[in-house]
């Protein structure tokens, strides 16, 4: 028997017309069904260009893949039409199956949710450990002057987040090299392959330090990484080996990078990733893989027509990389990234048909299953 012709035949069809086929599910694996289906959020968002948010000024992005979504954590810009300054209070969490359709979630973080500070949600970073979420937070201490790291904890990436601590894991007190009130800021944890937690931090001077696996408490000293005009927001990721780390760079800030094969270095750098972000004195990324592709996630001053440096808005855009490892100078546009596409499986029952179609695969190809065959389409 054929097997391949009735199953190139469904492959062919919509989604409507395997409802109506009778078609048992296994597992609709469709991030955009689980999507529709998710707790009530408060706005759903079709992004059709860079920015991909534009009913609300959003900056500093940290991004976590999980189950087949990207969550984007991002500083939300209060500040009024031609104030020149930040007001930030809360920060605002956003998920997406395909990089297209977004749902904002409810607030959930705020600067306040941190008894021990008095305002300022500045730069964040949100990573998964153990089922657990943690996030990193920049905030203005109360009572020790300057900037601070406090972490949150949620057992989902939506939150709600609490204070994980009830005391901050970074003061400014605890690094005294630059006699600065802003220079803990912009947390960056990563984990390596080993399960070692790392952050990184700094503006003016790079810190990073272990953290223990509880991810709430420093294990170890506080070191230094010197880097050429290193400004601020440091991310590290790893690919192929090699660990990045990038960060802002002068000011008004470009994005350049540094890479190693060693998380603690030596760090070589490498050179601009990103130029001037629009109109925007600050630049600030994220670094993804997400269903076969790089993604670099950054903020501009795009948003017509009161944007600006104070009023910035999230933007994605494609990551390549060079033969060698070394990155691709980023190409900032104004379309942004096409949608991802989505992956649902069926399961064939009754029909004496035992295999795996993919759309990746050769179609003289189908694995052997017992007893049923899952239909695998990319719509």
């Amino acid at each position: 028997m054929n097997y391949m012709k009735p199953l190139l035949s469904i492959a062919s069809t919509t989604r409507q017309k395997l409802a109506l086929a009778s078609l048992s599910l296994l597992a609709f694996s469709s991030p955009a069904a689980a999507f529709v289906s998710s707790s009530p959020a408060d706005t759903v968002i079709k992004a059709t260009s860079n920015p991909i948010f534009t009913h609300k000024y959003t900056a500093d992005p940290a991004a976590l893949v999980h189950k087949g979504k990207v969550y984007v954590y991002a500083g939300f810009d209060e500040a009024p039409t031609r104030r020149e300054g930040y007001v930030m209070n809360d920060w605002l969490v956003f998920s997406s199956p395909d990089l297209v359709t977004w749902t904002e979630h409810p607030v959930p973080l705020r600067a306040k949710d941190f008894a021990w500070a008095k305002g300022e949600a500045w730069a964040s970073h949100v990573i998964e450990r153990d089922g657990k979420f943690y996030w990193f937070s920049t905030v203005e201490h109360a009572t020790i002057p300057g900037k601070a790291i406090g972490v949150a904890v949620s057992d989902s990436p939506i939150g709600p987040f609490k204070d994980a601590r009830g005391s901050a894991l970074i003061t400014n007190d605890m690094t005294t090299d630059i006699k600065i009130g802003w220079d803990d800021i912009d947390p960056a944890v990563f984990i390596d392959d080993d399960g070692q937690a790392y952050i990184f931090w700094g503006n003016t001077t790079l810190h990073y330090a272990k953290l223990k696996k509880n991810m709430t408490e420093l294990d170890g000293p506080i070191n230094t990484i010197k880097l050429p005009n290193f400004t601020e927001a440091p991310w590290v990721h790893k690919r192929n080996g090699w660990y990045y780390l990038s960060y802002a760079y002068q000011f008004p800030e470009k994005t350049a990078y540094a890479m190693s094969k060693n998380i603690e270095g030596p760090w070589e750098y490498k050179g601009i990733l990103n130029e001037l972000a629009g109109n925007s004195n600050t630049n600030h990324q994220a670094i993804i893989d997400f269903k076969g592709k790089s993604y670099f996630i950054y903020h501009n001053g795009g948003m017509q027509p009161d944007g600006g440096s104070f009023r910035r808005s999230v933007c994605i855009d494609y990551l390549d990389y060079n033969k060698d490892g070394s990155l691709k100078r980023v190409v900032m546009t104004s379309e942004g990234v096409k949608a991802v596409k989505k992956e649902m499986q069926i399961l064939l029952q009754g029909t004496g048909v035992s295999g795996l179609f993919s759309q990746k695969q050769p179609q003289n190809s189908l694995p052997e299953q017992t007893g049923k065959a899952v239909l695998r389409l990319f719509l």
